[in-house]
């Protein structure tokens, strides 16, 4: 049997193109001559659909695109995901579902289990467990088809109950198969293949693991789907943060005898196994990571554009590094002609800010203009100097500077319908190192989940091939440049100590003491720590944040904004 993996970029409630990309696909592996072909979790709609599911009219929707794809199953099954209807009184509304289909007819449903509520996710907000287990026939063969975190309950310490494919091996499986929907952080990778391994070696089975691909707003989908033999060989790892084919032969994946050489250890990570201590920085600055982690940012900043329709994005262009970084990404990602740096100096910017702003914009080739703020802020300076009545110089003066900048690239913005990207990174937005309605402002936040060193590693790798990204830039102290020789160091402890300390507590979710266990000097992480927590009510307020890291601010993380612990 032919078993084909189509690997896809779904559009979250864009049922007509999702819905051509699935009969492509169906029609590709026709020609291709496979039996099967496997798509991903809630592929008919997008993953993750979130309170559209609470829609009548999105669920019929879903069910017409599941009958469209069963007309084009004509000599071929087809396994999709979908939500279905519960017809039972009792519990949720909805399963998540996976659909067999052949010859223009539903040939079997298969509900997801373990239902994740943790991080970014919430499916028990929607979906009712399967309570039952049974095996798909197909052309001779038992499918044991599960759902994404149906297969992640393994290790010492499992989340759930009840584990899926033990009750699904009891039925004499011929092969085990995974739609997933499976978000990008920059470890899932060895983590996911050590699962599916995991299993093959656990049940004897081999597995076909189809991951979706593709940036729903903040969650970044990596694909990289798998195929492991029976004896934990992998046979085919898909291209990550693109859309990918591949056919398996399940006689072949069967019959394979022994595990080649070089096959790692199953190992399984936690989040709060993130924190590595003192190694913290070199694993955030990891190469491996650093590429993925510039994969995913070019892919989120392009799905969110193309998928929302927009077309040219804005920058405000400080000439520090974060915003060089956001500017190299989004050409990368947008095209050159497509994003429009602005410069806008004050009293306090330095010739070279301005200079090595310019020459970024030459060396990408982008359009930017200069609009120097100094009238500006004067004109506020001098309507509130009666309210302020001889107060000296202190953030608000500073802020004023950062907000004046704020209005002008949302007016540009409204003028000529450009998005706004922020340049935040997340080591300020931890501590609250930024301007509410000021460098605070944007549609999406770029660098909301990359913490200041790897904001360096990244500018790095951006010139791996030829400066684009100018040295100065790069080497030069950041300051936001709000007073008179600023540096950010003023405000905030020494990057490396900073990033460590934040990855333990905010990752790594280690308490006060644990972290000072690690060598850390006890007031500096209470003071980091109280700055992460008195700050909650300026995350609250931010842009969605493309998420790259175990715990990202935003959708993934919950904390209250009044809450006393730690602040």
């Amino acid at each position: 049997m032919k078993i084909a993996l189509v690997q896809q970029n779904y559009h979250i409630g864009n049922f007509d193109a999702n819905v051509g990309k699935i009969i492509s696909g169906i029609q590709q592996a026709k020609q291709a001559g496979a039996d099967l072909i496997v798509f991903t979790e809630l592929c008919v709609c997008g993953y993750p659909p979130q309170d559209f599911l609470e829609f009548n009219d999105f669920i019929n929707k879903c069910e017409a695109a599941v009958n469209e794809v069963c007309q084009h199953t004509e000599g071929i099954g087809v396994l999709i995901g979908a939500p279905r209807r519960n017809e039972k009184r009792e519990g949720k509304r909805l399963y998540n579902a996976v659909y067999l289909l052949e010859n223009r007819q539903i040939k079997g449903i298969v509900h997801k289990t373990l239902l994740p509520n943790y991080d970014i996710f919430d499916e028990y907000r929607y979906f009712e467990p399967a309570d039952t287990w049974q095996v798909l026939e197909f052309h001779g063969k038992k499918l044991a088809v599960t759902i994404c975190e149906d297969i992640w309950n393994m290790g010492d310490n499992p989340l759930y109950r009840i584990t899926p494919m033990d009750e699904l091996i009891k039925q004499h499986p011929d092969i085990m198969i995974n739609l997933s929907a499976s978000p990008y952080n920059y470890a899932q990778d060895t983590v996911r293949n050590s699962i599916v391994k995991a299993h093959t070696i656990k049940y004897g089975l081999p597995m076909i693991y189809c991951n979706a691909v593709g940036a729903q707003t903040e969650v970044v989908f990596d694909g990289g789907s798998l195929v492991y033999d029976r004896v934990g060989n992998r046979v085919k790892e898909c291209a990550y943060f693109e859309e990918d084919f591949f056919i398996a032969d399940l006689d072949a994946l069967s019959k394979a005898e022994k595990a080649g050489t070089g096959q790692e250890t199953p190992v399984f990570f936690s989040a709060s196994e993130v924190g590595l201590g003192k190694n913290t920085l070199d694993y955030l600055s990891d190469e491996k990571n650093i590429e993925e982690i510039h994969q995913a940012l070019v892919l989120g900043i392009r799905d969110y554009f193309t998928k929302m329709g927009f077309q040219k994005a804005i920058l405000g262009a400080s000439g520090g590094i974060d915003s060089a970084l956001v500017q190299a990404l989004a050409v990368e990602a947008l095209g050159k002609e497509n994003v429009w740096a602005i410069l806008m100096p004050s009293h306090y910017s330095t010739g070279h800010s301005v200079s090595d702003a310019e020459t970024l914009s030459k060396n990408l080739g982008n359009p930017y203009n200069i609009i120097p703020i100094k009238n500006i802020y004067d004109a506020f300076v001098t309507e509130l100097s009666p309210v302020f009545k001889g107060l000296p110089f202190n953030v608000a003066e500073e802020n004023l500077q950062s907000r004046s900048r704020g209005n002008l690239v949302m007016a540009l913005s409204n003028k000529f319908g450009h998005i706004l990207l922020n340049t935040s990174n997340k080591s300020e937005l931890a501590t609250g190192y930024g301007t509410l309605y000021g460098d605070m402002a944007g549609g999406i936040g770029v660098l909301g989940d990359v913490y200041k060193t790897q904001v360096y590693a990244l500018s790095k790798y951006i010139n791996r091939n030829g400066i684009v990204i100018p040295s100065d830039i790069i080497t030069k102290a950041p300051s936001a440049e709000l007073r008179p020789g600023q540096k950010d160091s003023d405000s905030l402890p020494d990057y490396a100590d900073l990033d460590t300390i934040l990855v333990e507590y905010i990752e790594g979710r280690k308490g006060p003491a644990e972290i000072i266990a690690l060598g850390y000097d006890e007031q500096l992480v209470s003071r980091i720590l109280k700055m992460v927590n008195m700050n909650e009510y300026k995350r609250k307020q931010f842009c969605p944040i493309i998420r790259v890291s175990y715990k990202a601010f935003g959708i993934g993380r919950r904390m209250p904004i009044v809450g006393k612990y730690l602040s």
